[in-house]
C-alpha cells in the first residue's frame, strides 16, 4: 500500500479511469452530505487562513497490469460517494462558467476535459468516472448533457440539481466557489495487487463519509474476492435482480432489515441490526454453507429476498395474500417477518397450501392485534417469532401453528375473546396507533368490493368539543360530564364518515337525517344509526357490544379442543418420561422432598408462564428458557441459576460461581437450600434469575 497527500484536482487530473467494481454500493450520499460538502468549500474559498479541506481517502488498485497502449483503469475499492460527487459538482459548474477562466484551469473546457472526460479517448474509456448499473447510465447522461433516462438515479439526480440550484445562486460569483475546490485535500491511497487484501482494508476504511450499510458490506463480502467473470456472474443472475426487486429507495431503506432476517431464519439467533454483516460472516464460514459454495448461497439469498418483497413491499401477485400483507404491515410488527418468511418458502415449495398460508397469516394479525388492544407489551414479539418455526409439524401444519399460539403462556399469551371484547369497548381506539388499520379492517371484512376507508375520516358521533352544546348534555343526562369523558374515545363512539365538517356539534338526530347523514350512509360501520332514536350511553353501549361481538369474527382466535392441545404441550416437553419418582432422594416424608414441596410452589406462583419439567438429571423451571434447575440430594437441593454470578445481588453470599465448574443444569450460579427458614431468601435469588430471563426476552 502507498498513501499520499494529493489535491483532489490534480488527482483527477492526472488518473485516466476510476471505475466502479459491481460488488460495491450504489451512490448513496444524501443532500444532507452534498450540503456539507457545500459549506465546507464555500468556507475554504472565502477564507486565506483555510490552506486545504481534508474531504477523505481515495483508495483504488489497478484493474490489470498497466498497458501503454490503452487506459489501466483503477477499481475504487472506497472512496467513490467523494468521487462521484465531486464529478456532480464540477458538472454543475461547468454548465455555469464560460470560456474566460475564472482563475487557472476553471473553465468549461477545462473543467470537462481535465476533470470529467478523456477527450481523446472514445466509448466508455472517455470518462473520467464510471459508475455501477442504473448511477452509470445517469452520471453519464448528465457529463454527455443528455437528458437523464426515464428510471434514472434518484440520488445522482436530486444531488446535481442540488449543486446547480445552489452555484445559480452565486449570480455569477464563482471566485469562492472555483478557491475552495482547488483546495480540497485527499488521501491518495495506492494498493499493490500482489500484497494488498482490499476486503481487509475497505472494512478498516469504513469509517469516514456516509457509512456503509450492513448490506452493502455483505455484497462487498459475497464478491470482492471472486474473479471478475465471476463477479459479473453473480452479480448480474442475482444480485442485481435484487436490487430492481427492491427499487431504489426500498433498497436502501429496507435491505438490511431484510438480511437480519434472512439470518434470523437460517440460524435461529437474531443479529443486532448493526451486526448484521458480523453474523453472516459467520453463517456463511460454516462448513455446510462453504460447501455448497458462494453462488448457492446468493442464489438462497436471491430466494428470499423474493419473498420479502412480497411480504414488505406490496410485491405479492396473489391479490387475497397481497391483502394480507398489507393488514399485517399496518400493525408494524417487523419481528413477525422472519416466521412469515419461513412459511412463505414452505408455500412456494407445495409444503404449505395457499389456503392454508392465508389462514396462518390471519392467525398472527389476529395475535398482533388482540394483544395491542390488550395493552400487553409486544417486546417479546422478537424471540417469539424467531424460533417459532422449530415447533411446526409440517403434516398438521396450520393446527400445529393454531395449537402453538394457543398454549403461549402468560405474557405471551393470545388474548382469548373474552378479555379482547372488554378491553375493545374501553379502550381509546381514537388515539390507537392503529386506528386507521381496524376501522378499515372493520369496514372491509369479508367485502368483495372494498371501500377505500382513505377518503373518508373519523368521526365521533357524540362531538369532541368539551363545551357541549345544551342539546347534547340534554339527551346524555345529568351524568354527560362523566359519560363524556369515559365514551369519547370508544369503539361505540366512533365511525367513519365523508361529512366530517357538515357534521360538526350538530345534535344526533341532524346527523342521522341530513342529506349524506347517517340514514343513507352506505358504510357497514354506520349500520343502524340510521334507526336510533337518541345517542346516549346506552346507546353507545349496544353499539359497542355489536361491533365487538362483530371483531370476533374480524380477529378470529382457533378453536382447538383441550385434548389437541395438550398433545401439542406434551409432545414439546423434553422430560415427559421422567417423574418425581424418579429421584430417590425426593420420596415422600424426606427432608429434600419438604424442601422441594415448599419451593416448587413458591416458584410456580411467580408467573402464570412458569412450566416445571422433569429430567433425568434434575427438575427444571422456565419460563423462555430455564431459569432454575433442581438437583435433589439427600439432605438438601442444589440449585443452578441461569444468569452470569457477577449480576446476582447476594448480600449474604449464599451462592458460588460455578462458571467453569461441570455440573448438571444450566446457568453460572449455584445455591444450596437445606433449610425451609432459607426460602424466603433463596427464592429472593431465584426471582433474580427470572426477571433477567424476562428482560431478555423482551429484547
Amino acid at each position: 500500500m502507498k498513501a499520499t497527500e494529493a489535491r483532489l484536482l490534480d488527482f483527477l487530473k492526472r488518473s485516466q479511469q476510476f471505475v466502479i467494481p459491481i460488488y460495491q454500493r450504489t451512490y448513496s450520499w444524501t443532500l444532507e452530505q452534498c450540503r456539507q460538502l457545500w459549506e465546507d468549500v464555500m468556507r475554504a474559498g472565502q477564507r486565506d487562513d483555510i490552506p486545504a479541506h481534508f474531504i477523505g481517502s481515495v483508495v483504488y488498485i489497478e484493474q490489470g497490469l498497466y498497458q501503454v497502449s490503452g487506459i489501466s483503469p483503477l477499481l475504487v475499492i472506497d472512496g467513490q460517494q467523494r468521487l462521484t460527487t465531486a464529478m456532480l459538482l464540477l458538472e454543475a459548474l461547468s454548465r455555469h462558467l464560460g470560456e474566460t477562466e475564472v482563475i487557472d484551469g476553471f473553465s468549461a473546457m477545462k473543467l470537462r476535459n481535465y476533470y470529467l472526460l478523456n477527450p481523446y479517448e472514445s466509448g466508455e474509456r472517455g470518462y473520467k468516472l464510471l459508475l455501477t448499473q442504473t448511477d452509470k447510465e445517469s452520471l453519464l447522461a448528465l457529463i454527455r448533457q443528455k437528458p437523464l433516462p426515464e428510471n434514472c438515479s434518484l440520488r445522482v439526480r436530486e444531488n446535481f440539481e442540488y449543486f446547480y440550484d445552489q452555484i445559480s445562486k452565486l449570480h455569477g460569483d464563482f471566485m469562492a466557489l472555483c478557491q475552495g475546490l482547488s483546495k480540497l485535500l485527499i488521501v491518495d491511497v495506492a494498493l499493490n495487487r500482489g500484497q494488498d487484501n482490499p476486503q481487509l482494508i475497505f472494512e478498516s476504511m469504513n469509517s469516514t463519509g456516509k457509512a456503509l450499510s450492513q448490506a452493502d458490506l455483505v455484497r462487498n463480502y459475497v464478491l470482492m474476492g471472486l474473479e471478475p467473470e465471476h463477479q459479473t456472474q453473480l452479480y448480474d443472475d442475482y444480485w442485481r435482480p435484487m436490487e430492481l426487486a427492491f427499487g431504489q429507495k426500498g433498497y436502501s431503506d429496507y435491505f438490511d432489515s431484510f438480511m437480519r432476517n434472512y439470518l434470523t431464519v437460517k440460524t435461529g439467533e437474531i443479529p443486532r441490526i448493526d451486526d448484521v454483516y458480523d453474523a453472516f460472516k459467520r453463517y456463511a464460514r460454516k462448513p455446510a454453507v462453504m460447501e455448497a459454495g458462494m453462488e448457492a448461497l446468493v442464489a438462497d439469498i436471491r430466494t428470499y429476498a423474493d419473498y420479502f418483497c412480497a411480504l414488505t413491499l406490496n410485491k405479492e401477485s396473489d391479490k387475497t395474500l397481497a391483502m394480507a400483507f398489507q393488514d399485517l404491515r399496518e400493525l408494524k410488527v417487523d419481528a413477525a417477518w422472519p416466521f412469515l418468511l419461513v412459511l412463505y418458502h414452505d408455500y412456494k415449495q407445495g409444503v404449505l397450501s395457499s389456503t392454508d398460508f392465508l389462514s396462518a397469516t390471519r392467525l398472527i394479525e389476529s395475535y398482533i392485534f388482540r394483544r395491542a388492544v390488550c395493552a400487553i407489551p409486544t417486546n417479546s414479539f422478537t424471540k417469539t417469532f424467531a424460533t417459532f418455526y422449530k415447533v411446526l409439524d409440517k403434516t398438521r401444519y396450520l393446527e400445529s401453528i393454531q395449537a402453538h399460539l394457543l398454549n403461549l403462556p402468560s405474557y405471551r399469551r393470545f388474548p382469548d375473546n373474552r378479555e379482547f371484547q372488554h378491553e375493545l369497548k374501553l379502550r381509546d381506539l381514537y388515539n390507537f396507533r392503529s386506528r386507521s388499520y381496524w376501522l378499515r379492517r372493520m369496514e372491509n371484512h369479508d367485502r368483495k368490493e372494498r371501500v377505500c376507508v382513505d377518503e373518508y375520516t373519523i368521526e365521533h358521533i357524540m362531538p369532541q368539543n368539551k363545551n357541549l352544546p345544551m342539546n347534547w348534555r340534554k339527551e346524555l343526562g345529568s351524568d354527560w360530564q362523566r359519560i363524556h369523558s369515559r365514551l369519547l374515545h370508544t369503539l361505540g363512539n366512533l365511525t367513519l364518515t365523508g361529512y366530517n365538517s357538515r357534521y360538526s356539534d350538530r345534535s344526533f338526530a341532524k346527523k342521522r337525517d341530513i342529506e349524506g347523514g347517517f340514514k343513507q350512509s352506505p358504510l357497514r360501520l354506520n349500520a343502524g344509526l340510521g334507526q336510533c332514536e337518541k345517542w346516549d350511553r346506552a346507546a353507545m353501549q349496544k353499539r359497542a357490544q355489536r361491533l365487538a361481538d362483530f371483531a370476533l369474527e374480524v380477529w378470529e382466535i382457533p378453536s382447538l379442543s383441550e385434548t389437541v392441545l395438550e398433545s401439542y404441550r406434551v409432545s414439546a416437553e423434553k422430560g415427559a418420561d421422567y417423574s418425581l419418582a424418579d429421584f430417590p432422594q425426593l420420596e415422600e416424608g424426606t427432608h429434600s422432598r419438604v424442601l422441594f414441596d415448599a419451593l416448587s410452589q413458591e416458584v410456580m406462583n411467580m408467573d402464570a408462564g412458569v412450566t416445571r419439567e422433569v429430567l433425568k438429571l434434575y427438575i427444571a423451571f422456565k419460563a423462555e428458557t430455564n431459569f432454575v434447575d433442581v438437583v435433589p440430594q439427600k439432605s438438601r437441593l442444589r440449585l443452578t441459576l441461569n444468569m452470569p454470578f457477577p449480576e446476582l445481588v447476594d448480600p449474604n453470599a449464599m451462592a458460588r460461581d460455578v462458571t467453569e465448574i461441570g455440573r448438571w443444569g444450566n446457568g453460572d450460579v449455584e445455591v444450596g437450600f437445606s433449610d425451609l427458614s432459607e426460602l424466603p431468601y433463596v427464592m429472593g435469588l431465584i426471582r433474580q434469575a427470572f426477571e433477567k430471563q424476562m428482560d431478555n426476552a423482551m429484547v
